[in-house]
């Protein structure tokens, strides 16, 4: 089987965060699979197949039936693939078509989360690291947030969601949080004050939440 497969981590949204690993390897590939956002920030692609929340398994599966075709295919993976990415996705549709886990490349970017952490000043090796996309339990966070350690988090629905969570289960309306909103982008936005405040605002879907250990 010559056909191959390349997840690709794009990074937090803006092209400059693109590695060059990224980019050398897009152009190079028969196909290339990701959102219409992700998709665009490269200049050198050739036959794209872009999806939506909707049809992303479609999509997905369709790119790798082209790879067993003996197909290149590049799918692509907001910030990393190994973090809220399609990686394990990838991975469990390969294995059921049959398609080898050494044809399958993976190749890191940069997550929001580091960039989050980066704008910031935070040594992210001593934080809790969370992510509740796509999970509707996010009881975990409960688990760690009072350890001490900054928690920085992607949230899984609204971000006012997350933080009245926080409150209804004894989390201290004072408690400094940071959002850090779009980043990378023109538009991007960091807000820093308390969880009360924070339940009470307006926020897209972009999102890194950063809360503040307890004293």
């Amino acid at each position: 089987m010559d056909g191959k497969i390349f997840i690709i981590g794009i990074g937090p949204g803006a092209e400059e965060y693109l590695t060059l690993k990224a980019v050398d390897c897009v152009k190079n590939c028969d196909y290339t699979v990701g959102s219409t956002r992700a998709i665009d920030l490269f200049s050198d692609v050739k036959n794209t197949i872009a999806f939506n929340v909707k049809d992303l398994l479609d999509k997905l599966e369709e790119g790798v039936d082209l790879a067993v075709a003996g197909n290149s295919v590049a799918i692509l993976s907001t910030g990393d693939p190994g973090f809220s990415g399609v990686l394990n996705t990838v991975l469990r549709i390969s294995k059921e078509k049959g398609f080898p886990k050494d044809n399958i490349e993976v190749i890191p970017g940069i997550s929001s989360l580091q960039l989050a952490a980066a704008r910031n000043h935070i040594q992210w090796d001593n934080a809790n690291v969370m992510t509740f996309h796509g999970r509707e339990n996010i009881e975990d966070i409960l688990e760690v947030i009072d350890n001490g350690k900054t928690t920085i988090a992607l949230p899984s629905r609204k971000v006012k969601d997350m933080a009245q969570f926080l409150l209804d289960n004894g989390v201290s309306e004072t408690r400094p949080v940071t959002v850090c909103e779009r980043l990378s982008y023109p538009d991007e936005k960091i807000v820093s004050t308390s969880l009360k405040n924070i339940a009470s605002s307006e926020f897209t879907y972009m999102c890194i939440m950063i809360i503040e250990g307890k004293n």
